[in-house]
């Protein structure tokens, strides 16, 4: 596969679209076919071959302009730059997708020094579009400029991508015109000046074509990479160092949480008991060949589905982390099919029909002015829970508690905690607090914790993955 369609590949994953090696392999024999001369068949050609869905058919449209055309220098040329022809004289040809793509399958021109690679140089800066963009696409493979993470290595890759095109025998010719004295007459020295005018052009022409070329491929390689990097950032840090500002990035990291954790668990299977036989079934379908067992059955189990119910504190003792937790919370919507989201600061209520049917800031603003005003009480939260909705829990059900416990010295109601504890499949409790702080103060969490099969500390989004993904993953 050439470097070319490796590289388009690699955009895509990167935006977004999940291209697999089949499908690669698809769009190189696509390629083989179309060839890279008509740009809308090459297009049509790998639409079909790599995009799936209406989603990944808009990246690919996208990215496929974005990285198969000649990247436009943002800055205007010198003004001493060649008037463009006038009229009737043939114009510069437009760039082709095959002048990107001979990129990757052309050889390097033989090496050259002194006069000859100055020359060399002068006519690349004021050739064709499709001779410079051939030329510095190669020098951007040996520069390793697809490699671009963070905007801040556009600088450094610009000149390395520079380094690698030869620039150095320009520079030195440069430095060389600008460090002799003027001698000569009036004649000479306005020769003098105009080459120098000509190399300082041809030098600034490369410059901006080759940091255009380097933004493109931070525009499709870095770009994604950095927002992966702060995502990741972002989803280890505490919730409660959480800026507003932060809250969109988490919205995109928590949503990419929620189709991990549901592509990882989606799959209902009946699982093999370690090649278990089933000796009822095997003599049974034995009896249709005179008790001969030409078929093994093997005993099975059916994995349960993931059946949750979610309560969720919102009052003021979780101030700091009540936003990020109903935003897990509105995520799980989209990875759990059969969950039942509560809230409360006091009183507990449904929650489901607002994280289901609104987006999630109308929902967080409606939750809190329902749910959380009034003092913390825990316990009159299970009674609640128990009075009004004891008949969503069953023995297939996991019941997540997110809240610190501080129940404001209230009666915790332990009881009805230790019947839900026997009614449901189990009951996790996930507290923003550190354990050093259980049991301080008004915390309940050392009273509730021997009712609960786990008690996590989750301080940041990806404890809560974790926790989240062992909790589905108890029903495989």
């Amino acid at each position: 596969m050439d470097h070319t369609l490796v590289g388009y590949v690699r955009a895509l994953r990167a935006a977004g679209a999940d291209a697999s090696i089949a499908e690669a392999l698809d769009a190189a024999r696509a390629v083989a076919l179309v060839g890279y001369a008509n740009r809308e068949d090459l297009k049509a050609s790998l639409g079909v071959a790599l995009a799936k869905s209406e989603a990944e058919k808009a990246i690919h449209d996208r990215l496929f302009d974005q990285y198969f055309a000649l990247p436009a220098t943002a800055t205007p040329p010198p003004a001493d730059r060649p008037e463009p022809p006038a009229d009737g004289a043939p114009a510069e040809p437009a760039p082709q997708a095959g002048a990107v793509a001979d990129v990757a399958d052309a050889a390097d021109a033989p090496a050259v020094t002194g006069d000859a690679a100055v020359d060399a140089l002068l006519a690349l800066a004021n050739g064709s579009a499709d001779a410079r963009s051939l030329a510095l696409g190669r020098a951007a493979q040996a520069a390793g400029v697809d490699d671009i993470r963070f905007f801040s290595q556009i600088g450094v890759l610009t000149s390395r991508l520079l380094d690698a095109l030869g620039i150095a025998p320009l520079d030195a010719r440069l430095r060389q015109r600008l460090l002799e004295p003027a001698a000569g007459g009036d004649g000479e020295a306005a020769a003098a000046q105009a080459e120098l005018a000509l190399l300082r052009d041809a030098r600034e022409r490369l410059r901006r074509q080759a940091r255009a070329l380097v933004e493109q491929r931070f525009e499709l390689f870095g770009r994604p990479a950095t927002e992966a990097f702060m995502s990741e950032v972002l989803v280890e840090r505490p919730l409660g160092r959480l800026a507003p500002h932060d809250m969109e990035r988490m919205k995109l990291a928590i949503a990419r949480m929620a189709r991990r954790l549901a592509s990882r668990h989606s799959r209902r299977r009946r699982v093999r008991l370690n090649g278990q036989l089933d000796f009822r079934r095997t003599l049974r379908a034995a009896a249709a060949h005179d008790g001969v067992p030409f078929t093994l059955h093997h005993r099975y189990r059916r994995r349960d589905r993931p059946r949750f119910v979610v309560v969720c504190d919102v009052s003021g003792s979780v101030a700091a982390h009540v936003r990020f937790l109903l935003l897990f919370l509105y995520a799980l919507h989209g990875a759990v099919d059969d969950l039942r989201s509560f809230a409360f600061s006091n009183r507990l209520k449904d929650v489901g029909p607002a994280l289901d049917g609104l987006p999630f800031d109308d929902a967080f603003a409606l939750i809190l002015r329902e749910c959380g005003s009034g003092s913390t009480d825990y316990g009159q939260a299970l009674l609640d829970l128990q009075t009004t909705h004891w008949d969503a829990i069953d023995r297939r059900t996991t019941v997540i508690v997110l809240g610190d416990g501080r129940s404001n010295h209230a009666d915790p109601r332990l009881d009805i905690l230790a019947e839900l504890a026997d009614r449901a499949k189990r009951v996790l409790w996930l507290c923003p607090e550190p354990p050093g702080r259980w049991g301080s103060g008004d915390s309940c969490m050392l009273q509730y914790q021997p009712f609960c099969a786990q008690v996590s500390h989750c301080a940041s989004a990806a404890d809560l993955e974790r926790a989240i993904d062992e909790a589905l993953s108890a029903y495989s």
